[in-house]
């Protein structure tokens, strides 16, 4: 399974995903003890040796090697699916810390796709089906504009203390979601793939 899906990105992997076939990745990120690199298996990526699991999980290992190579968009599989809620929530602080340095990321599951949306507009096409939440995890978001979906919003407002924007869902029509001011994580189907994104003044 590639780790990147963006063809001018390269491919780092955290050391859980190390059996999936290191041939897909370019380098290999791995905390200190957690893996025994074997050289016959890694079809010529580059095993990254970073500190064990003082401060950074697994994935914000592999977010950091990435923006220190300059990728600036990244997808990041099994990061949403687990079995421990804390590394989920964990997953999606490394998504606005993508967010916070202007870069875009994606956890993507089975069955779903989040994402930070700041200071841009995400467009969905009018083939896009299913439900789509948004979540405030920070400080208020506002400049919120929602069109195309069951329910929309003009210049609104979320907050971290209300799940006012859980549960909307696409109406078979182009849509588009946009937040000038603060972050909101976007939760959606991974059948819909990933939206046009683009920055707002």
């Amino acid at each position: 399974m590639p780790f990147g899906l963006f063809p001018e990105s390269g491919e780092v992997c955290r050391d859980g995903y190390a059996g999936q076939g290191l041939q897909a990745f370019h380098a290999v990120v791995f905390a200190a003890g957690s893996i025994t690199p074997d050289g016959s298996e890694d079809g010529g990526g580059e095993f990254i040796r970073r500190g064990g699991g003082e401060d950074d999980t697994d994935s914000m290992l592999a977010i950091k090697e990435g923006l220190g190579r300059g990728f600036r968009r990244f997808v990041l599989y099994g990061a949403l699916d687990g079995a421990r809620l804390d590394h989920t929530v964990a997953n999606l602080q490394g998504l606005q810390y993508l967010a916070d340095r202007g870069a875009t990321g994606y956890l993507v599951g089975l069955r779903e796709i989040a994402t930070v949306v700041k200071g841009e507009k995400i467009t969905f096409p009018a083939s896009a089906a299913g439900i789509l939440s948004l979540f405030c995890l920070g400080p208020t978001a506002t400049g919120v504009d929602i069109s195309g979906l069951h329910y929309p919003l003009e210049n609104g407002q979320l907050t971290s203390g209300f799940p006012l924007g859980v549960s909307n869902h696409f109406e078979g029509e182009k849509s588009e979601i946009s937040v000038k001011n603060g972050s909101l994580v976007m939760i959606y189907g991974r059948e819909n793939g990933f939206p046009v994104r683009e920055g707002i003044q």
